[in-house]
């Protein structure tokens, strides 16, 4: 079990026609706060950039989508550059409706990442349906650290100790990553939904230059499990329960999000071995001030367990392996993993400045499996 604070900093694009209902949702029963419309966002600093002195249209009706750069850093990816485009509106006139949000991005990184994703999360009006889906297309290369969280192996064969690695050597791993994910989820109650859907995770051409004579914890475990060396897919049936009352999807400042799945990895659906999985998801948001709603504090407990059969090396839950990349995030990807993982996180976010242009989070993680 590992525990891990640490601080980080972001922007914001705000979507100029989800905003406002993002706010309006989030402060019921609450003093007004200032039109967003006035706040200061990324079409603001582009606007002073090239057309200095023209003054904002506050009574103009974006279109809900922002574009803007793609710019990050960090040890798993080294340094990355692309464009991101992301758009959020409500569907139909009904109040209660949540917040439908989609977005897309291609990157290129220094380590050589090619990434492309598009994602949606829609809610019908009334939320009576709601469609998650995501699309990946990458050329990947992903840190390997073995299994574990890098402790000794006590007996055991050679094998296991190059598997669970303890030194934490890092090696390299190469490959095509596609992914092809729909869900489908009915409402049955007041923010409850039972959904079900699939998932295709196809790599392909698999590269790793000392997989010879189990000299690396990846051909350990693939020899052991009967997985090829250069490829596989993991594909299943999704079945999950949601329940969801935060006010936004994309920047809840308050409420409860839970799902709980099962995956069902088949092999007469194209799967190279049979799987089943339990997955867990947690999330309660709570806005601290009514002045200034975007002061949150979080909490996040996110799990994913083995229940039977096996899954590919590269699938195996751990940090960065959550839907958004997020867990375990004080380390790089697959830093630590396993066929069971679970991570619990608190965070505090703030605005820094005043237009809320530039915003702040501090967080503390804690896991194990």
């Amino acid at each position: 079990m590992l525990l891990l604070t640490g601080i980080s900093h972001f922007t914001y694009a705000q979507l100029k026609d989800a905003v406002d209902s993002l706010k309006a949702d989030s402060l019921r029963g609450q003093k007004p706060a200032e039109n967003l419309n006035k706040q200061y966002d990324v079409g603001d600093l582009s606007r002073n950039i090239f057309h200095p002195g023209k003054k904002a249209d506050t009574l103009h009706k974006g279109s809900g989508i922002t574009v803007v750069p793609n710019i990050a850093a960090n040890p798993t990816i080294g340094a990355q550059i692309g464009i991101k485009a992301v758009a959020g509106k409500k569907l139909g006139t009904d109040p209660t409706t949540l917040l439908s949000v989609a977005a897309t991005s291609a990157s290129i990184t220094s380590k050589g990442i090619i990434y492309f994703y598009l994602n949606h999360n829609v809610f019908t009006p009334g939320n009576k349906w709601n469609f998650q889906g995501s699309l990946v297309a990458a050329k990947t290369v992903t840190p390997d650290f073995g299994i574990g969280i890098g402790r000794d192996v006590s007996g055991g064969n050679a094998t296991d100790k190059v598997l669970a690695n303890p030194a934490h050597k890092v090696y390299a791993v190469h490959s095509q990553y596609y992914n092809l994910r729909e869900k489908v989820y009915k409402r049955v109650a007041k923010d409850l939904f039972f959904g079900a859907g699939l998932s295709f995770d196809i790599r392909r051409n698999i590269q790793n230059r000392d997989t010879a004579n189990n000299a690396t914890p990846s051909s350990v475990y693939n020899n052991r499990h009967g997985f090829p060396q250069d490829h596989y897919m993991a594909n299943g049936f999704l079945f999950n329960v949601e329940y969801t009352s935060r006010d936004n999807q994309n920047r809840a400042y308050k409420g409860i999000y839970a799902d709980v799945g099962i995956r069902a990895n088949q092999t007469w659906i194209g799967s190279t071995k049979n799987a089943i999985q339990l997955t867990t998801d947690f999330r309660k948001y709570f806005s601290l001030s009514q002045s200034s709603p975007e002061t949150v504090l979080a909490f996040w407990n996110w799990g994913s367990y083995l229940v039977s059969g096996a899954i590919p090396y590269l699938e195996l839950p751990g940090t960065a392996r959550d839907g958004a990349f997020r867990s375990g995030r004080g380390y790089t990807a697959q830093y630590f993993k396993g066929t069971l993982f679970n991570d619990t996180e608190a965070e505090f976010r703030f605005p820094i400045l005043k237009n809320k242009f530039i915003s702040g989070v501090t967080f503390a993680s804690m896991y194990g499996g």
